[in-house]
């Protein structure tokens, strides 16, 4: 089962219920979206390319990933950010083990209806201060 989708920066995170042994989250990437640099020492991160492409980009490294592509974010990986920054939508599939990365979705997104892309938020000093004490919370360091 699914819950709703959830408006999280510029992209729509749809989150499946998984009964606590990891989190499977449908991302929807729009053109100039992604996400932040972070990095988590108790969750692994995996991402499956079903649509598009997104660009990888680590400290050691930038690459591009396509359509098929799967990319491993280990325990303890490095600092990471993903962009998509073609004029095309990305869906990805990204799996966390273990789970409890989604609840920090939920508490940062809004719900929007489904395929609903909203324009990329103003990053005030006071939302990026709000966002960055929620992923804290979560086990993300920048």
């Amino acid at each position: 089962m699914y819950l709703m989708r959830y408006f999280v920066g510029a992209n729509q995170y749809r989150l499946k219920q998984t009964g606590g042994a990891y989190a499977l989250v449908d991302m929807l990437i729009p053109p100039k979206g992604g996400s932040g640099p972070h990095s988590h020492a108790t969750f692994q991160e995996a991402f499956y390319i079903i649509d598009g492409e997104i660009k990888v980009i680590t400290k050691e490294k930038v690459y591009t990933v396509a359509k098929g592509s799967y990319v491993n974010i280990p325990f303890n990986g490095p600092v990471h950010k993903f962009t998509n920054e073609t004029g095309k939508t990305a869906h990805i599939l990204c799996f966390t083990t273990p789970a409890g990365m989604e609840k920090m979705f939920l508490e940062i997104g809004k719900p929007v209806a489904v395929d609903t892309l909203l324009p990329i938020p103003e990053m005030t000093p006071e939302e990026l201060k709000r966002l960055q004490s929620i992923a804290e919370k979560y086990g993300q360091t920048k």
